[in-house]
């Protein structure tokens, strides 16, 4: 257990793997990283990212910035799977960060640059159309900062991500789709295209999980999207369009 600057970190070694860790954020586990594994992604809500990642955009390196970084797992598998990549990856906490670096070999910058700071006001030093991908998955304890979910906060994303890129969010789900319906409400006012992925247990309501949100000025994949997250370890459902309305509400 280590002091960080929003509480206390704590690294767990997974039983009967060699270099494999879960980090703890204030009681949270909030990174599964296996140091001579990057493309190893333990927690189902990042596989799916990482796959939707690789249906939407085209093989090669990328422009991303990650909102929440933790031990950087999401970035440390584009990083090893598209060489050249320049990502950012924003924390609040800027100890954990230090951390990070220590803990976990990070890419270099410009490969890697850590930033301390809040993702509502660093979203906006961003150049218009800079980002390939954006991934906002910061976390206050087990609920999304609100600076993180306001109407400003989605027009400065839409402002940084290319028209042909991603905005991805893993969005915590208690089974009413109060907080998800919210924030594709308010990512709607700014992308011309919406979709959601999560298991099924989660969209009919049966218990409280993640769901991964996509956000985009270009049509996705829908067809390449949800063959890709059937077919992962731990299998999602896609929606998107009139589909996704009329599950979830909208």
């Amino acid at each position: 257990m280590v002091d960080i600057s929003t509480g206390e970190a704590r690294l767990e070694k997974l039983d009967g793997e060699a270099d494999s860790y879960i980090l703890h954020v204030n009681g949270v586990p909030s990174s599964s990283i296996t140091l001579s594994d990057p493309q190893r992604l333990d927690f189902e809500y990042l596989d799916w990212m990482r796959r939707i990642i690789d249906v939407e955009l085209p093989a090669g390196s990328l422009r991303a910035a990650h909102i929440g970084a933790a031990g950087c797992a999401l970035a440390r598998a584009i990083d090893s799977a598209r060489p050249g990549s320049k990502q950012t990856a924003i924390d609040i906490d800027a100890k954990l960060l230090d951390f990070a670096r220590e803990w976990f070999d990070l890419p270099r910058s410009p490969s890697l640059a850590l930033r301390a700071g809040d993702g509502a006001v660093e979203i906006g030093k961003f150049r218009p159309d800079a980002l390939d991908v954006l991934v906002r998955d910061a976390f206050d304890h087990d609920s999304v900062p609100s600076s993180l979910q306001t109407a400003e906060f989605f027009a400065g994303c839409a402002v940084a991500v290319k028209d042909s890129g991603l905005y991805i969010a893993n969005v915590p789900d208690s089974g009413d789709h109060r907080i998800l319906r919210s924030e594709l409400r308010g990512l709607g006012e700014h992308f011309a295209h919406l979709a959601a992925a999560t298991e099924p247990a989660i969209l009919k309501g049966r218990r409280r999980g993640n769901v991964v949100v996509l956000a985009s000025n270009t049509a996705p994949d829908v067809t390449g999207l949800d063959r890709s997250l059937r077919t992962a370890a731990s299998s999602a459902t896609f929606l998107a369009g009139a589909d996704l309305r009329y599950r979830l509400g909208l």
